[in-house]
């Protein structure tokens, strides 16, 4: 049974959003093709370009070609950008990519305990992240937002060590929720608990191999991992 003292902590939950709020991969794909393609290179496979969902740009194209030298990869970089901001202008970008079932309820759930912030931390830039807040009106749920902007890609955990400091939350009651098996390790080089969904992007094999302290395989579940987490029952 959890003591008093553990349970009136403050407590932090960090998602990621790709692959764990929203199901954004036709417009990751899409670009990502369009990328390699505007750059004279053969686009990588749709599995290839989902395997590497959550690195920053850098890092995952130079995953996806690791023969590109570094001035090929700021190029495919840039055309992923272009692509990006063009497919979000003709079909609607996060607004059309949608959230999965039970998300929304899942943190107004947690909205209304007092003792618990939440926050993103995901490889989108900070600009990508505002639109997928405000096209599915997201914003209020959030205290804390860590982008690819101003940190090492994942899974160093610099995002995570700038919530805790943001929060002011300890990381042994603080988790991350992700799809990855580089949310997973972010997670734990930052001593925080690690949650895996299996319904994003990385099977849940490598999650389990990537370190996850529990896996859920819907919504409906996380209430559960959480007072795992946090010595709740």
């Amino acid at each position: 049974m959890a003591t008093s003292l553990r349970a009136d902590r403050l407590k932090l939950a960090v998602f990621d959003m790709d692959g764990t709020i929203i199901d954004s991969q036709r417009m990751i794909v899409a670009a990502m093709n369009d990328g390699f393609a505007d750059a004279g290179l053969p686009a990588p496979s749709t599995a290839a370009t989902l395997s590497i969902v959550g690195l920053s740009l850098p890092v995952a194209v130079a995953r996806l070609a690791p023969g590109l030298t570094e001035a090929e990869v700021d190029r495919v970089v840039e055309r992923y950008k272009q692509a990006f901001i063009r497919l979000r202008k003709e079909t609607g970008g996060e607004a059309a990519s949608p959230l999965y079932p039970g998300a929304r309820a899942a943190l107004e759930r947690l909205a209304r305990r007092d003792e618990v912030l939440m926050g993103v931390a995901t490889g989108k830039a900070m600009r990508g992240l505002s639109h997928a807040l405000a096209a599915h009106e997201l914003a209020s749920f959030f205290q804390t937002l860590q982008t690819a902007d101003g940190h090492p890609s994942k899974p160093h955990p610099a995002m995570l060590l700038d919530a805790l400091a943001e929060t002011g939350a300890e990381a042994e009651d603080a988790v991350m929720v992700g799809d990855t098996e580089f949310d997973m390790e972010m997670a734990r080089a930052a001593g925080m608990t690690a949650i895996a969904v299996t319904w994003g992007y990385h099977p849940e094999t490598r999650l389990r191999a990537a370190g996850a302290h529990h896996v859920i395989h819907g919504w409906d579940e996380l209430d559960a991992a959480l007072a795992l987490s946090w010595g709740e029952v």
